[in-house]
């Protein structure tokens, strides 16, 4: 998972390597290895590659399902709320991001122990090993986070795009939704996502745009290592939608899942329960994969606050409503084309998480109902998985039908996400600890006090919410 190789300043072939959403060159499911990927991205372009440490080669080849997890985190949703926050509250959201990193790291880990170890998703193992009320309970949860996800990412592609081309927003919202479903039904995911990565390195914008803004470095340094909470509704609601759009529920199926396929498609693979010497090398790979790809993740969500904060939330506006709004936080930078950026960053992020969601809300279901599920099969090969995807995106779609606000939609769907992510991860970290399911690989300690202080955090939050309200 690598970008294309750059021309460096002298002329040689540099390894500028663009790595940020970079979901291209082997997806799971298209029956290529990560070496292969690797090796036909880098090793056969770069004349120079046989000077890279080895130790970097290494690395590189382990990057898989926690980098394309941590890029799909980073979808309009994610940015609309990290706006939002940045413009309200000024930097004093901004230690959520340093907060919340161990603790998406070691969810999203757990989760990918769990598709690695036992070859299954985690509906599977709920329907093998749990009651089916608490089966149902979960997938039921999550289609309902995932379909307002998904439908209010659409509708802020659509916003976007009349900042580009100015038309009816219903129209363009049809034509994302039937072009991301007939993408995802009828093209591998592979063929067409290393095209559309290239719209996501707009959102290293808001990085660069940092610096061309009047900051107090000392000042975000001093907020972001010291949280100054507030117990008012207002900033509780901002600090469930942040850790629901850092920490969210599609995202525990979509790694776990992802770790299967792998399982699935790459020869030689299997689950640890059944190849237990292929344990030390495969863990460390989801950790650095993992933790890497959060990073990446955390990073730009950081500078998203930081940017707005310094230049929404500096001149007095501190509710975005509308995309044309939330694209001056790139003024500094981009000038009039602040808005293209923008744009190119919601359509492009947003054409990338739509099959994740829908993705993951059809692996939850099958697997719920036993069904084939992979997207190495076609349609007809696997109907009802396809067939989810197909039902998802469309009430996504009909969704904005509803004259909703987009971009309070997307923060409304973050807090939709803090909220159910709870009880999901309760359940996931119980499951995780179980030697029924995860037999000798049943997570480590530090993993089980890293989960179970993330669980936590978000139910006191959630419930401190409804608490603020009274």
């Amino acid at each position: 998972m690598v970008g294309n190789l750059v021309e460096s300043p002298r002329g040689t072939r540099g390894p500028a390597l663009l790595i940020m959403a970079t979901i291209s060159e082997y997806p799971s499911g298209t029956g290529h290895t990560r070496r292969d990927a690797i090796d036909a991205n880098v090793i056969l372009e770069h004349r120079g590659c046989a000077a890279w440490p080895a130790r970097v080669r290494s690395a590189l080849r382990k990057l898989g399902p926690g980098l394309v997890t941590g890029a799909s985190d980073d979808d309009p949703s994610g940015i609309a709320t990290y706006s939002q926050v940045g413009a309200q509250f000024g930097y004093g959201m901004l230690w959520t991001m340093l907060v919340s990193y161990p603790l998406m790291g070691a969810i999203q880990e757990i989760c990918a122990r769990v598709g690695r170890v036992t070859g299954s998703g985690i509906a599977a193992n709920l329907r093998k090993c749990y009651p089916v009320w608490l089966l149902y309970l979960v997938v039921a949860l999550m289609l309902v986070a995932n379909i307002f996800n998904l439908g209010a990412d659409i509708g802020a592609m659509g916003a976007a795009a009349q900042l580009l081309v100015p038309g009816r927003t219903w129209l363009y919202v049809l034509l994302f939704g039937v072009a991301s479903l007939l993408l995802q039904m009828f093209v591998p995911y592979s063929s067409y996502v290393k095209y559309l990565k290239w719209l996501t390195l707009s959102l290293f914008a808001y990085v660069a745009a940092a610096f061309y803004v009047q900051l107090s470095w000392r000042q975000v340094l001093h907020a972001t290592i010291f949280p100054h909470l507030t117990w008012s509704i207002e900033y509780l609601t901002g600090l469930v939608a942040v850790l629901g759009t850092t920490i969210s529920p599609y995202l525990f199926f979509w790694q776990a899942s992802q770790e299967v396929e792998e399982v699935k498609n790459h020869h030689g693979e299997k689950a640890l329960r059944r190849a237990p010497r292929q344990a030390t090398s495969q863990l460390g790979r989801i950790r650095w994969d993992t933790y890497f790809g959060m990073a990446l993740s955390n990073i730009v969500a950081f500078f998203i606050i930081l940017t707005t904060a310094a230049t929404l939330h500096a001149h007095g506006e501190t509710q975005v409503g509308t995309a044309a709004q939330a694209a001056q936080a790139l003024a500094p930078l981009a000038g009039h084309w602040a808005a293209g950026l923008f744009a190119c960053g919601i359509i492009g992020t947003g054409m990338l998480a739509i099959p994740v969601l829908a993705g993951s809300a059809a692996y939850a279901v099958g697997e719920a109902c036993n069904w084939r599920t992979s997207l190495e099969n076609r349609p007809e090969q696997a109907p009802g998985f396809y067939g989810t995807i197909a039902l998802a995106t469309l009430v996504g779609v009909f969704f904005n039908f509803w004259h909703v606000d987009p971009v309070r939609a997307l923060f409304w769907a973050a807090v939709l996400n803090g909220v159910i992510a709870a009880p999901m991860m309760a359940v996931i970290v119980h499951l995780a600890t179980s030697r029924k399911v995860m037999g000798k690989f049943a997570i480590p300690l530090y993993l089980r006090v890293v989960g179970w202080i993330a669980t936590l955090a978000m139910f006191a939050v959630s419930v401190g919410v409804f608490l603020a309200r009274k």
